[in-house]
């Protein structure tokens, strides 16, 4: 493996300009629904085909939007605190490509885990006495109604593969990480500022726990896990090919 670091900036120019790019497209997402009642989130975050709000933009613009203050906040940290070292490591070129790849990664193993999901689901409400066209309508409409012995969960948890769109930079956030654990394994993580562990054991256990909640899929819980493991894994497999073709940097 060759790699020609140019040198160390606490802000290279690829995280600082993802930074501005994110804090630009929140803002105008707090600005435009508290003035005009627009709903960028609904415009830009990825839904899923078959969606009526879906577009194939979605899979670029879906990485800029963030749901609220806490969600762009801890992604943009982690951006910065993990991207810095990585795209010293790369360049900027190479990082901008590992970034976008492990973000539209991440929307591709979500999008797939959330289809079969759906499939299932479908399924099972076809086979409660619901048409397909009744499913259609409720997801056009985004209004239904329970049939007796019908779970109400269970069709408000079919609408909302098709009505809830994913946004953040998250699986790409996750991409970083994976490559931080894997170019730096040694180096400290300090959970909450204070319990030090490498980060190849941070990475593998977060990533462990990442499965479990996904697999899990406990109701209420909002936060796509397989995006973030889509990241991981899309990271993990482009770093593999770059080694294995011996020029995996700039």
């Amino acid at each position: 493996m060759q790699y020609r670091p140019a040198g160390f900036s606490l802000m290279p120019m690829i995280v600082k300009n993802l930074l501005i790019i994110n804090g630009l497209f929140f803002l105008a997402t707090v600005t435009l629904a508290e003035t005009f009642q627009l709903d960028l989130i609904k415009t830009l975050g990825l839904h899923m085909p078959g969606s009526p709000d879906f577009q194939p933009f979605q899979f670029i613009t879906h990485m800029f939007m963030h749901a609220n203050l806490s969600h762009i906040f801890f992604n943009m940290f982690a951006l910065w605190m993990f991207g810095t070292a990585i795209e010293n490591l790369m360049g900027p070129k190479r990082f901008l490509t590992y970034y976008l790849i492990t973000g539209f990664g991440a929307a591709f193993l979500h999008l797939g885990v959330s289809y079969i999901e759906m499939l299932s689901l479908r399924s099972e409400l076809l086979a409660a006495g619901y048409s397909a066209s009744d499913l259609r309508q409720f997801v056009e409409t985004g209004r239904y109604t329970v049939l007796p012995g019908v779970s109400e969960r269970t069709l408000v948890s079919y609408l909302t593969k098709f009505l809830i769109p994913a946004v953040g930079a998250s699986g790409a956030v996750f991409g970083i990480l994976l490559a931080f654990g894997m170019f730096f394994p040694n180096n400290y993580i300090y959970l909450f500022f204070a319990i030090p562990i490498k980060a190849k054991y941070f990475v593998m256990a977060y990533g462990a726990l990442e499965l479990y909640f996904g697999i899990a899929n406990r109701p209420g819980d909002n936060i796509a896990h397989f995006a973030h493991l889509g990241g991981m894994l899309f990271g993990f497999l482009l770093i593999r090919y770059w080694r294995r073709k011996r020029h995996i940097y700039y």
